[in-house]
């Protein structure tokens, strides 16, 4: 494939390959499908490979890209010498798009003097007029700008661009197409954006480059600024549903000195003040059910956990948990909880029971389904799953296409079959309950059978989005529980004394619950990727790539 020598070389590529990949590669540029058409006919006659097309691309697009920018600043000087601040101090407004746009019949009525800002989205000049689009934080408005009203300031309009946040002050009209605007009577450079938007043929589409420029995204696409509205309510819900109902909302500490609370690798680091090494917490539970201890009948935390393993559609190692301790109650007490909590969170945002995820219709208003971990896996596979040792369960995990490698613990590989032979199936609202006692040694042993523990996941659309116990209370037990776990070489197991000293003051029952926030945004956003919730995934530098 070709060097440059003698006549043209035909060679073989994928146009649409090439086109896609600058796209992707430089989002911000503002070029047009002609422009990239006429970029590689220019140097697809050298008979070179697709890889060098495509980086003489970049080069000449990051090219433009410079020019365009140096353009830009030069307008920012321009404005400076004409005693104009591009980058101002404040401005005051009087009134947001959408209450302009619901409000239209009155404002229009009295005539009444509108100030608003945003950012310039589209731009269309018609000699001594211009029409744009100015969009704020809740929408986007129509605005019209002509000369026979701003006098010898529309000649400032040539230093505009779309992108530059500007303030107007006029009055709402409609045009005869009937859209609602804003007749600009004065405006306001408020900030000269210096590179130039994402470019309006594409959008912003490439994932990878969303995640890296959450900013682009946001402006590019308004669904994904929906996503993330959507999240903060969620959150404020949640804390609405449970101070309605006596829960107080605590901190604990993020670094630990004894990791615990969950099966899970932590990060670590090092406490120069204390020279100790410590580890970010995988949980909030050991410290929260101490409160209980203390008396804090009814308490929960809203924070970032953080497990140091793999990342994919439901896992990323920096997560938002909520955690839930109520006393004097036990697992089904929180079944009750999670149930109305869900039905809460829906009839708030949608005014119903009813929400759409996978393309399924889930009613959060009904009963949940009740699942038995062990019944379900029994059935599944033909046969007792607890009668099984590590080594039986690998060759039946070869037998039903279930991936045990890596899998080095029992309560790992009786969850890894449970999610891959049967999670995957649950739509419907689901606890699944009753787990294997090995899986969960903070849990309180099953009061009608030793083997389980009185555990429960909530699950649905194929999702875990939670996990919650009857809390163990026992210290005695609680140790020889640790005890078995490191016995048995349970990956992660720890035993904090501390803990335990803090149960032998007395516990009284309790019920615990840990909720996903990212994989419950992902359910009533109706969202297939968690880094699709979060609005700055860790993501590998470029570099090592």
């Amino acid at each position: 494939m070709g060097q440059c020598s003698g006549s043209p070389k035909i060679v073989n590529y994928d146009f649409s390959t090439v086109v896609n990949s600058v796209i992707n590669y430089q989002t911000e540029a503002s070029i047009t499908i002609s422009y990239l058409i006429r970029i590689i006919a220019s140097i697809i006659l050298m008979g070179l490979t697709t890889d060098k097309i495509l980086y003489i691309m970049k080069i000449r697009m990051n090219d433009e890209l410079a020019k365009e920018r140096e353009i830009k600043i030069a307008k920012v000087e321009r404005l400076r010498s004409l005693g104009i601040r591009p980058y101002p101090y404040r401005f005051e407004r009087t009134h947001q798009t959408d209450k302009v746009i619901a409000n239209f019949e009155k404002l229009s009525t009295e005539k009444t003097n509108i100030r608003i800002s945003g950012r310039l989205v589209a731009k269309r000049e018609h000699g001594k007029t211009i029409f744009g689009h100015l969009a704020d934080g809740q929408g986007k408005i129509q605005i019209y700008l002509r000369q026979d009203f701003l006098g010898e300031k529309f000649r400032l309009l040539d230093l505009l661009d779309v992108g530059d946040h500007i303030g107007v002050q006029g009055e709402a009209f409609k045009t005869k197409t009937g859209e609602i605007t804003i007749l600009v009577k004065s405006f306001e450079f408020l900030a000269k954006a210096l590179r130039p938007m994402p470019e309006k043929w594409h959008g912003l589409k490439d994932v990878e480059t969303r995640y890296r420029s959450r900013h682009l995204d946001l402006i590019a696409n308004p669904e994904v600024k929906k996503i993330f509205l959507i999240r903060t309510k969620i959150i404020n819900l949640i804390r609405q549903f449970l101070n309605e109902r006596g829960f107080v909302e605590v901190e604990t500490p993020v670094l630990q000195p004894i990791y615990g609370g969950a099966a899970a690798n932590p990060f670590q680091t090092f406490y120069n003040a204390l020279d100790q090494k410590m580890f970010l917490r995988i949980s909030d539970e050991l410290y929260l059910k101490r409160l209980i201890v203390g008396g804090i009948d009814k308490v929960y935390e809203v924070g970032k956990d953080f497990r140091n393993e793999g990342l994919d559609r439901f896992h990323n190692p920096e997560f938002t948990q909520i955690e839930v301790y109520e006393a004097y109650a036990d697992y089904n007490d929180v079944m009750r909880l999670v149930e109305e909590l869900f039905k809460f969170i829906a009839l708030n945002l949608f005014g119903k029971t009813e929400i759409t995820f996978k393309d399924k219709n889930i009613d959060l208003g009904k009963p949940w389904l009740r699942l038995k971990f062990v019944d379900a896996l029994k059935e599944k596979i033909g046969e007792d799953p607890l009668a099984h040792s590590i080594e039986s369960l690998k060759k039946l995990g070869a037998k039903f296409g279930v991936d045990t490698e890596g899998v080095h613990s029992l309560g790992k590989m009786l969850d890894k079959f449970f999610s891959e032979l049967i999670q995957k199936d649950i739509i419907e609202p689901t606890f699944v309950m009753d787990h294997p006692r090995i899986t969960t040694p903070l849990a309180k042993t099953h009061r009608d059978n030793p083997d389980l523990v009185e555990r429960f996941e909530p699950i649905i659309g194929g999702i875990e989005l939670g996990n919650a116990f009857s809390e163990a209370t026992d210290p005695i037990e609680q140790r020889k529980r640790f005890e078995e776990q490191i016995k048995l070489n349970e990956e992660y197991a720890t035993l904090d004394e501390d803990f335990i000293n803090a149960l032998e003051y007395g516990m009284p029952p309790c019920g615990g619950l840990g909720l996903g926030i990212d994989r419950m945004v992902m359910l009533f956003t109706n969202t297939e990727s968690i880094r699709e919730v979060i609005l700055f995934p860790q993501l590998r530098s470029p570099a090592a790539e």
